[in-house]
């Protein structure tokens, strides 16, 4: 069983710097797997230790010092790591970036079963790359997995978050799945895991290599861009105490809270 693993880079939160396009600055800042992504990488090597023969690689689009991130995930327990590098890919939105990874995908891993990314990415909170990927591909996808289970049969089940709770689902492979925060400690590297990193050949593709025009993506192939980036500023008004319910009855009746 061969499972992918879309991860991406994110800049530390406390080191957030932006470029002359209202695009987060990537190169030359301080970065980490997005969090969820780590889930997705969780629940690809359960995958591994419960099934025979699977193996994973884990897949990127960024600059070129995204090669240490990806080390990082060959030390958890991932196999083979490609990266998906051009400086034409710079400000693309969730849109070029599905095209884009969907590219990559298609031409240089479509021998695939399973591709798994996380739910959200903390740089951008949109939810849309897995979708995109997953619509391009022309494959199944189900979002919001909190869990995997049982994989037999050129299927998978997956318990999914909704409003009402909890639902379990199956599809049949190939399929994109897309991971919320899971349940207990993820996994932690070990001296082999480092040994086997350090050695691993990082697989690297242009934007020529991946079939993609520069019309196609970064900046030109984004539909949507940032106007304006700020901070909130958080303005606390005048509080108010009061000390008994009756006066506070009063208080809500007076802004219009409890009909007469």
């Amino acid at each position: 069983m061969k499972v992918l693993v879309c991860i991406k880079q994110v800049p530390d939160t406390n080191d957030i710097k932006w470029t002359e396009n209202n695009t987060i600055q990537r190169e030359g800042v301080e970065s980490i797997i997005n969090p969820y992504d780590v889930y997705a990488i969780e629940e690809a090597l359960k995958l591994k230790k419960s099934l025979p023969d699977v193996e994973i690689t884990v897949l990127t689009m960024g600059p070129l010092q995204a090669e240490t991130m990806l080390r990082k995930a060959i030390a958890l327990g991932c196999d083979k790591a490609v990266l998906i590098s051009d400086k034409k890919f710079a400000g693309a939105d969730t849109y070029a970036t599905g095209k884009t990874l969907a590219a990559a995908i298609k031409t240089k891993l479509p021998d695939f079963d399973l591709i798994l990314c996380g739910q959200f990415a903390i740089d951008g909170d949109t939810a849309q790359t897995g979708p995109s990927i997953a619509s391009r591909l022309e494959i199944p996808q189900i979002t919001f997995v909190k869990e995997l289970k049982e994989c037999n049969n050129g299927s998978i089940c997956a318990v999914r978050e909704i409003e009402e709770g909890l639902e379990t689902l199956k599809v049949e492979l190939p399929a994109l799945i897309c991971i919320l925060k899971g349940v207990g400690e993820t996994t932690r590297p070990k001296i082999n895991g480092f040994i086997k990193a350090k050695n691993t050949e990082i697989i690297i593709y242009s934007m020529e290599d991946i079939g993609l025009t520069p019309e196609e993506t970064g900046i030109k192939g984004s539909p949507t861009f940032v106007s304006k980036a700020f901070c909130p500023v958080h303005n606390r008004g005048e509080c108010e105490i009061c000390n008994d319910c009756s006066s506070l009855a009063d208080k809500i009746k007076e802004f219009g809270g409890i009909d007469e």
